[in-house]
């Protein structure tokens, strides 16, 4: 299996965090030296694993963004 390379350019904030220390976290990350996306995943407390997640383009996020506003919590 290929190595995936990753940098993190920004982190925006913690979402929640298991008792292992693992948080699931909004950042701005750069996948394999592509463009950055917005990223929501869950982190390994030293930041060297990570699980599945989802990225977004900049546009995307604002979309959800407006999904949620309409959200009754």
């Amino acid at each position: 299996m290929a190595e995936i390379k990753f940098d993190i350019l920004e982190t925006f904030g913690v979402i929640s965090e298991s008792p292992k220390g693992w948080k699931k976290e909004l950042k701005l990350v750069s996948w394999n030296d592509k463009d950055a996306k917005y990223d929501i995943r869950e982190w390994s407390p030293n930041y060297d694993r990570m699980g599945k997640g989802l990225t977004f383009t900049k546009e995307e996020l604002k979309a959800l963004r407006d999904v949620l506003k309409n959200i009754d919590l």
